[in-house]
């Protein structure tokens, strides 16, 4: 070794500088793939991406393949830089050398080129890919023999690496992946994946037409008064019911009705009858995806929505589950904005009739919707009591003045939004 020229040696230094600095570098960029990306990209067929997800697919064999490397050339650059402190400095070298070499590894081979992995993950493992297969396929048996030996201990301490899988994304995993998305989705878009991912947290409750709001048909009710409805009626179809609320026969589409209505002396109640569409029915508590593929099973696009005994508690329609997801797409925006009104003095009027999720959604304020479906609900809930106009209380951080009562409800009520002080207050 003495006859080897020290300049031989300094560049044998070097290029196990970059050896050891390709280890490291791959190492935290295999790890740091994005794998929903990497699935996507081996979809497309790219060929480095195809290779690296091979290599992923034992990430204990990878991992061995790489610090098998990344040891060996650490070690043969320290015996290299033992024999170069003694050509140059004796036993003073001897001492030396493993802090000189300890600085240059650790910055040059392993700070530098994992930092870069980490932030360029796909720019260092996808061309890596290409030596890191080949070089698996050498040192396969030596690698084979480490992880063996490796995975038998692990065993030791109840890790079986066999049974260990990807484990799926939650819904708020995903729901924080898509408000991360940033630019790449625009902001209506995540709105609308959000909206969909929270269809299962949401009922058919949360969102019908409650029964009292209901504009049916009344069979008993004399021709001319139900012709005066239809002809009136801002809705496509109407439900039909006999006697009572509860004894509903069927759903009358106005779309088969343009004939006849041009035609009134031809209109009979059995006319009626013979053109309207059976009654679908909806149990209360439906979650609102499962209720979606109902409709989308049946062909239907409007369901009587009934609790456990059968007794109607309101409508739900398709077009209320898909404004859930993209908003509101109601063409009469005046009228939709009439339950809710501001005022000059940071209070809003709403109608109590309104759900406390459209309330919330409108004016991005979060009163609670876990028990009571409407703000009617909610005042009633915490008051345990009709109670008279003028009446104030506060729930959470909005405070409540009851406007206007009937009977055995609340009609209407003035809710303003107090502000939260962010400062301590001083002593």
């Amino acid at each position: 070794m003495d006859d080897i020229p020290i300049s031989v040696l300094f560049g044998a230094i070097f290029v196990l500088i970059l050896f050891s600095a390709f280890f490291s570098s791959s190492e935290t960029a295999m790890i740091a793939l994005n794998r929903y990306r990497l699935r996507h990209l081996v979809k497309e067929g790219k060929r480095s991406a195809i290779v690296s997800e091979k290599l992923l697919e034992r990430p204990d064999r990878l991992i061995g393949l790489i610090l098998l490397g990344n040891n060996l050339v650490n070690f043969i650059a320290a015996s290299i830089a033992t024999l170069i402190g003694i050509r140059l400095l004796g036993d003073l070298g001897v001492a030396l050398a493993p802090f000189v070499l300890l600085a240059v590894f650790l910055i040059f081979a392993e700070v530098m080129p994992k930092t870069l992995a980490a932030i360029k993950p796909e720019t260092i493992a996808f061309p890596a890919s290409y030596i890191l297969a080949p070089l698996m396929k050498f040192a396969y048996p030596a690698v084979w023999l480490i992880n063996g030996i490796s995975n038998s201990l692990l065993s030791l301490i109840g890790l079986n690496l066999k049974e260990q899988e990807d484990i799926p994304l939650s819904r708020e995993e995903l729901r924080t992946i898509v408000h991360e998305a940033g630019t790449l989705i625009p902001k209506r878009h995540q709105g609308m994946l959000i909206n969909i991912l929270e269809l299962e947290n949401v009922t058919v409750d949360d969102i019908m037409v409650p029964r009292n709001e209901v504009a049916a048909i009344n069979l008993d009710d004399p021709i001319n008064e139900i012709i005066d409805q239809i002809s009136h009626s801002q809705h496509t179809r109407l439900p039909v019911y006999e006697s009572n609320a509860d004894n509903m026969i069927g759903v009358l589409h106005l779309r088969r009705m343009t004939r006849i209505l041009n035609d009134k002396n031809e209109l009979t109640k059995e006319t009626l009858k013979g053109i309207m569409m059976e009654c679908y029915f909806v149990p209360k508590g439906t979650p609102l995806h499962t209720q979606m593929m109902n409709f989308q099973q049946y062909k239907r696009r409007f369901g009587i929505v009934v609790d456990e005994y059968g007794v109607i508690q309101g409508l739900v329609t398709i077009e209320d589950i898909l404004e859930e997801i993209v908003g509101e797409f109601t063409t009469d925006m005046q009228a939709y904005n009439l339950d809710i009104q501001e005022q000059d003095d940071n209070y809003y009027l709403i109608d109590c009739s309104v759900h406390l999720r459209e309330i919330n959604r409108q004016l991005k304020w979060e009163l609670p919707a876990e028990g009571p479906k409407t703000l009617n609900g909610l005042l009633l809930e915490r008051l345990e009591y009709i109670p008279e106009a003028g009446t104030t209380l506060k729930i959470d951080n909005y405070l409540v003045e009851i406007t206007q009562v009937s009977k055995n409800s609340v009609k209407m009520a003035r809710l303003k939004c107090l502000e939260v002080s962010l400062e301590t207050p001083e002593d």
